[in-house]
């Protein structure tokens, strides 16, 4: 309604005080007839489109005030179509059952799918992306939802195709060093199926337990050991996609090197957008005989990141430098008991490789800890205390909610030496918003997870936060880092590519993604900051006037 509408109707209110009982009766009540009438059609057009023209398009308008707020049903015959593939209890349709999938680890987030698909085989996904291709339906592949960066919400007018059904592990083969394994398998599972023959899988993200390999595909996941064993794109030899129209193609192979072009390496980590993948081939790694984790206690995390800087310059590798400040220190030993020393800044130093090679390096890095100011060096004397060691360090990101009632994770990455200069600025930036920072990271590669705590009870706390994360990016980017190590870039740091990327750079990736995916139906939204249609005319952006002038920023 517009502005005028508004103030007739208004006049025509105000004149109805002035008339007599019986006009305000009759009045009234052919309002009130018409509201009825009004919500009686709006719907009849959400129950059965089919049976009033347009009748979706005709309460799309209105879905800011509907009772069930903006969700679009689909049409009946392509549900009937979808059931038919994955049967009843293949598909979630109900709005109250729909709620479980309309945001993944990222809260702040939240859309309502349209429905939701649990397929079981690769033939099932290939027909529901063929459907969702010929009637121009996003969609988003979605494995365990514990993803960070809002990678797995849905978007709009989609559906969400859950692969956790599809959790078989296929083929076993410790010659070669590989297994098959489909999207829906855990990555520990991986680990405890092979672990018998002295054989683990390296990738080991905090919510390893949880986590699906297909997300740690989608996201490149990392973790802890990924210093010495690189991320999961290291461990992926080859893939089974299905690509948005519905082909299914083979990326990679179960050879180390296979010829033409590194078409695996593109698809691991772009986050969804290329397609799904169904079939994982990864590569797995002997146990080695010795492993040793370390406990260094320091006044603060500034020396702690010295001494990280002495391991390294000193050319060992070991499989995993971590770093916790005192709050996440306090928050871990609230959770778990780890039993962890009350400092500044604890690094966590693991070590493994043959006996002899660990116990001469143990004694180094100690030498070198002990030279950079830590006051207390503990080494686990049990596979039980090691555990204790690393349940603490992975628990951190769910203890923080025994001190904070709400907090932002955020990740990135900066150069390793860069680390005082960086810690002290968002230091600066905390005491500057008034807002707590946890710092818990991969100090070895310098991916940082800075946790900003706040309580969104407070006016405005939630907005200092969310602008307290995004300076911390920022400072990651200034400091020749990047926005992301291992959690993705998704929904929340979309905005944040343009600042780290040139349009050049962008519009690269855009005509990669539109090769893969034309129609742009595969996890849309995502990653870039404004998407191009892939049939724009290509070529270098032309900013706007006011973008040139400074007056306006495109994002």
């Amino acid at each position: 309604m517009d502005a005028q509408s508004i103030c007739i109707a208004t006049a025509a209110t105000n004149q109805v005080g002035n008339e007599g009982p019986i006009f305000r009766f009759v009045f009234w009540h052919s309002v009130t007839l018409a509201a009825i009438v009004g919500l009686i059609v709006m719907f009849y057009a959400y129950v059965f489109p089919q049976f009033i023209p347009n009748g979706l398009n005709f309460i799309h308008g209105w879905g800011n005030i509907l009772p069930f707020g903006g969700l679009y049903p689909m049409d009946p015959r392509i549900l009937q179509e979808l059931r038919a593939i994955v049967d009843e209890r293949g598909l979630i349709s109900s709005p109250e059952e729909l709620h479980t999938y309309e945001c993944d680890g990222l809260v702040n987030f939240r859309v309502l799918p349209r429905a939701v698909l649990l397929p079981t085989s690769t033939g099932q996904v290939q027909s529901i992306v063929r459907i969702c291709h010929r009637e121009r339906i996003p969609f988003v592949a979605r494995g365990s939802g514990t993803g960070l960066s809002g990678g797995a919400t849905p978007v709009d007018k989609g559906i969400v195709i859950s692969l956790a059904r599809m959790n078989r592990i296929l083929e076993v083969d410790f010659p070669n060093a590989r297994v098959v394994v489909e999207p829906g398998v855990l990555n520990l599972d991986v680990t405890a199926r092979i672990q018998h023959n002295e054989f683990f899988y390296a990738p080991d993200p905090s919510s390893q337990t949880v986590c699906t390999i297909g997300g740690n595909v989608a996201e490149n996941s990392g973790g802890a050991h990924c210093l010495k064993y690189g991320f999961t794109t290291t461990h992926v030899l080859g893939l089974e996609v299905v690509l948005p129209d519905g082909t299914l193609v083979h990326l990679g192979g179960k050879t180390l090197d296979v010829p033409g072009y590194d078409l695996a390496g593109v698809f691991v980590g772009s986050e969804g957008t290329l397609g799904i993948a169904t079939k994982i081939i990864l590569r797995i790694v002997k146990r080695p005989e010795c492993v040793r984790t370390l406990l260094a206690a320091f006044d603060s995390t500034n020396e702690a990141g010295a001494a990280v800087s002495g391991i390294i310059a000193a050319g060992m590798l070991p499989s995993a430098i971590e770093m916790m400040d005192n709050l996440a220190i306090q928050a871990a030993e609230a959770a778990v008991h780890a039993n962890y020393p009350n400092c500044g800044g604890l690094l966590l130093v693991e070590l493994d490789g043959p006996l002899a090679e660990v116990e001469a390096l143990m004694t180094d890095v100690n030498e070198i800890c002990r030279s950079n100011g830590a006051w207390e060096i503990r080494t686990a004397q049990s596979d039980a205390e090691r555990a204790l060691i690393w349940k603490g360090r992975k628990s951190a990101f769910a203890a923080m909610g025994r001190i904070s009632s709400n907090y932002i994770v955020q990740d990135g990455v900066i150069p390793r030496t860069a680390l005082p200069q960086v810690m002290g600025e968002i230091e600066r930036l905390s005491q500057e918003a008034g807002l707590r920072v946890a710092n818990v990271f991969h100090a070895g590669d310098g991916n940082l997870h800075p946790l900003v705590l706040y309580d969104r009870r407070v006016p405005g706390q939630q907005e200092a936060a969310e602008t307290l994360s995004a300076g911390i990016l920022e400072l990651c980017i200034e400091a020749g880092g990047s926005i992301t190590g291992e959690h993705g870039v998704g929904v929340d740091k979309k905005k944040m590519m343009s600042k780290m990327f040139a349009e050049p750079d962008l519009l690269t990736m855009q005509r990669v993604r539109c090769a893969f995916d034309p129609l742009q139906l595969s996890n849309p939204t995502k990653i870039f900051p404004t998407p191009r249609l892939c049939g724009e005319k290509p070529g270098e952006y032309s900013p706007h006037p006011l973008e040139s002038s400074g007056l306006a920023e495109r994002f």
